[in-house]
């Protein structure tokens, strides 16, 4: 049987009525549920419309505020800090971006640093704003609540996966990356435990330390762990980006593990560059575009199709998810409909 799908409109209005019911403004709503569906149309299926419930649930508890706005707590021209004030993160990092475009026109680069968030959901999501613009950004996100990684060589978990995303505009399509610290994420972890299946690979170190692929010691106790990228091999490196990350989110914004947990949560940087102040949007597009070309010539080793580009198959899953519908994980639409009868609102039919 084919799998069910639904128009992107159809999945955004009903993401958005579930948000009004569940107490947030108009904007609040219609950004959220908009970059939520954003995220399964590029793939990113576990930080789309999978959040969704757990999201409204932090709205009724009261752990997530649905209405407000951010509190300045410094404001220089290229340089801005937020206290989210646990307002919706998708929301306010979607803002931070609005605002350091408008002012990376003028100052070439703007960035804007935001604590007390709650969670973003997809860092991918957000970037076709800027590189739509011509610009670049960089948005990384931690939460300074929860622990799942142990540092290179510890077996304790200290941080979060850290994720960062980079939007590379170019004479074509841009380049999104998104990447995290570590070898992978506690959504795609719990989804794989969820469903009893073991991760591909041993990713995870058990509570003594030992690799692992079974994504159940993250709840065990002792808890294992996340590996950083690189793995017990070179996982320095990914241990080195973690840090890099949990500085520029919880040191600039000036809040993190260092202060008493909130809950589920986050800590962000969003950074924009607009390279119109700087060479120009010609030259940085020609040197952008001569590097994504390069790498798509590239011969492929032995097993491998073709060299792609950070972003590209996203990019090609929206495409033909706005022209024949969006199919979500499975359990997903089940587990909102749910939602939505509590609510009274009427779950979208599916395609036919």
């Amino acid at each position: 049987m084919p799998a069910e799908r639904w128009t992107a409109d159809a999945l955004t209005g009903f993401a958005e009525a579930l948000c009004r019911k569940a107490g947030f403004d108009d904007e609040k709503a219609a950004v959220t549920a908009r970059l939520l569906v954003e995220a399964d149309m590029l793939g990113h299926t576990t930080h789309g419309l999978q959040l969704l419930a757990p999201y409204l649930a932090a709205a009724e508890a009261g752990a997530m505020r649905t209405t407000g706005e951010p509190e300045v707590l410094a404001d220089r021209p290229a340089a801005l800090t937020w206290d989210g004030d646990r307002l919706p993160g998708v929301w306010l990092t979607d803002k931070a971006l609005g605002v350091a475009i408008d002012r990376a026109r003028e100052l070439g680069t703007a960035m804007v640093a935001i604590r007390r968030s709650h969670h973003i959901a997809c860092l991918a999501a957000f970037l076709p704003r800027a590189t739509d613009a011509g610009m670049m950004a960089i948005i990384s996100s931690s939460d300074p609540s929860v622990a799942s990684v142990a540092p290179y060589g510890g077996r304790q978990p200290l941080y979060t996966p850290d994720p960062i995303a980079i939007g590379i505009p170019t004479d074509g399509d841009p380049i999104l990356v998104d990447i995290s610290a570590s070898i992978t994420t506690n959504g795609l972890s719990g989804r794989y435990a969820a469903e009893g299946r073991r991760m591909p690979h041993p990713w995870l170190l058990d509570g003594e330390g030992n690799p692992t692929d079974d994504p159940n010691v993250l709840t065990a106790s002792p808890p294992g762990s996340i590996l950083p990228v690189g793995g017990l091999d070179h996982g320095h490196k990914g241990y080195g980006l973690a840090l890099m990350i949990e500085a520029l989110t919880q040191g600039l914004p000036g809040f993190g593990r260092a202060d008493p947990g909130e809950g589920w949560g986050a800590s962000v940087t969003v950074q924009v560059i607009d390279p119109a102040c700087f060479a120009g949007s010609d030259a940085f597009n020609r040197q952008t575009g001569w590097l994504a070309g390069a790498c798509r010539a590239n011969p492929p080793r032995p097993g491998v199709e073709r060299v792609r580009l950070p972003g590209e198959n996203g990019l090609a899953r929206k495409r033909k998810a706005l022209a024949d519908g969006v199919e979500l994980y499975p359990g997903i639409m089940t587990k909102l409909t749910e939602v939505a009868g509590t609510y009274g609102v009427e779950a979208p039919k599916p395609l036919a």
